[in-house]
């Protein structure tokens, strides 16, 4: 199950950009002239969603949002949970409306369910290697345009946490960010007289001597991008435990494990978002 339900985390604004991108979707279909020459506007249908394959299933809430868009009464019923991980054959929704209304959404509601399940599955092969370490998987910001938030909600349906949603939630100071500003040091005071009070602050190192260099800062975590296990080794001996420690860079299913027991707080993977592959459902209609 998610860390957190639906609509604890699609509340405000994150609510108010999952229904934009909902109607973005729709309206980028266009008008359904197959189905409309084909079915009366009172002609009803039943139709289930089925799983094809072993997944974990995420965005199931968002099939009735969808179907709202359409303005005739549609139900839609449930039958698995957020977080559940079903085979293939599991029925995970049921639907009754007009045929027309139920044609149109059709592959909206699955371009939705399909992806956040992949991304949900994806996150639960990565948690499930970092199993029995201290190390939290996070996800990043390397998310679709516009689908930043049911990313993210799928990433904790999957069992894995959230880096920031949004730039302002923490202040990531990274190489380009360094380099401008001359020195970590320069960086993190520029940032602390600009932002009172000043969120949690976050500092990209990229060798020792910046690991050292932010280590003396008073920051909330430091992230090791791209090092080796060596260097990471090494690194981690230098921070005070009142600092949170971060891996990032080149992560993968074959290697999260040996990077894991290295004993660091948390593993940012931008593979959960922007490389999982769509889990596979279908929707048919059934005899009423």
């Amino acid at each position: 199950m998610p860390t957190m339900t639906f609509d604890d985390f699609f509340r405000a604004e994150a609510r108010m950009f999952l229904l934009a991108t909902i109607r973005i979707a729709l309206a980028e279909d266009g008008a359904d002239l197959t189905s409309d020459g084909l079915f009366a506007e009172n002609d009803m249908a039943q139709a289930v969603i089925t799983a094809k394959q072993e997944t974990v299933v995420a965005g199931l809430p968002i099939l009735p949002m969808v179907l709202e868009f359409g303005g005739a009464d549609c139900q839609c019923h449930l039958n698995v949970d957020e977080g559940d991980k079903v085979s293939p054959g599991t029925l995970v929704a049921a639907l009754q409306g007009p045929a027309r209304q139920l044609l149109k959404s059709e592959r909206v509601m699955l371009n939705f369910l399909c992806h956040l399940s992949g991304v949900a599955n994806l996150t639960a092969r990565y948690v499930a290697e970092l199993k029995s370490t201290k190390t939290q998987l996070l996800d990043t910001r390397k998310t679709l345009p516009g689908l930043r938030f049911p990313e993210k909600y799928a990433v904790l349906a999957g069992g894995g946490h959230n880096h920031r949603l949004t730039l302002s939630d923490m202040l990531m100071l990274k190489d380009n960010h360094v380099d401008r500003a001359g020195s970590i040091t320069e960086a993190v005071a520029a940032l602390k007289l600009a932002h009172s009070p000043c969120p949690p602050i976050e500092v990209e190192c990229r060798t020792r001597e910046e690991v050292e260099e932010a280590a003396r800062c008073d920051i909330k975590r430091i992230m090791f991008d791209n090092m080796d296990h060596d260097a990471i080794r090494e690194a981690l001996s230098l921070i005070p435990d009142t600092i949170e420690t971060e891996i990032s860079g080149n992560i993968t299913l074959e290697n999260i494990r040996s990077y894991g027991e290295l004993g660091a707080d948390f593993i940012s993977v931008g593979r959960l978002t922007h490389s999982a592959p769509s889990s596979d459902f279908s929707m048919q209609f059934i005899p009423l």
